[in-house]
């Protein structure tokens, strides 16, 4: 799937959708002391939807970060959470050599999050995969981490992320996580929404 972006500048008279190009009109901003506004580079950006790779039920987490050590810490907070859980992590440098820089304690995991960080190239993201443990078990820590962005997703759901590239590179602009809901809960809904959560030991 291809969507393509212009960020050109365009007339009153252009179409704002033509041959699948949305183009965005120059909006005038008020006159700021002191401040210069940006130009427009008129650069183009293509949105693809690249699904993520993962068996089904695998959880995964999505995120930016920055900073070579990105790795290394990803790698020693998931250690130290619980010595059963099971991680691979993958990090897209966004200078330098742009390397994939990958670790974790299951070559399987490890081997997964490197081909998607690939699959996505989007400079500075990363990708964790977990196994005997959940996202709700990391993501604290993880945002804690002072590398850490930010948080774009954690799932076991089918997932996508809505990649932008351009002619410098990638960045992840949006994520497809599952499917679209099919109605709204009803009494009985919430009554078994609580009544799961009480079988698997997170409510009394």
């Amino acid at each position: 799937m291809l969507l393509r972006v212009a960020a050109a500048r365009t007339g009153p008279d252009d179409p704002i959708h033509a041959r699948g190009t949305c183009q965005r009109a120059a909006v005038a901003a008020p006159s700021l002391r002191g401040v210069t506004a940006a130009q427009d580079s008129g650069e183009q950006a293509e949105l693809r939807v690249v699904p993520v790779d993962k068996p089904d039920d695998m959880n995964v987490i999505v995120g930016q970060a920055h900073f070579i050590k990105t790795i290394d810490d990803l790698h020693e907070t998931l250690a130290g959470v619980s010595p059963y859980l099971r991680f691979g992590v993958a990090f897209c440098e966004a200078s330098g050599p742009r390397l994939v820089r990958r670790s974790g304690n299951d070559d399987t995991l490890v081997e997964l999050a490197t081909r998607n960080a690939l699959a996505v190239g989007a400079g500075h993201s990363f990708f964790v995969f977990l196994s005997e443990g959940y996202p709700v078990n990391v993501l604290n820590q993880l945002k804690q981490v002072p590398e850490v962005c930010g948080i774009f997703c954690a799932t076991a759901n089918p997932v996508a992320l809505v990649v932008a590239q351009t002619e410098h590179g990638r960045g992840i602009v949006g994520v497809i996580d599952g499917s679209r809901p099919a109605g709204v809960e009803s009494d009985t809904d919430v009554d078994d929404r609580r009544q799961l959560l009480r079988t698997i030991g997170y409510k009394l």
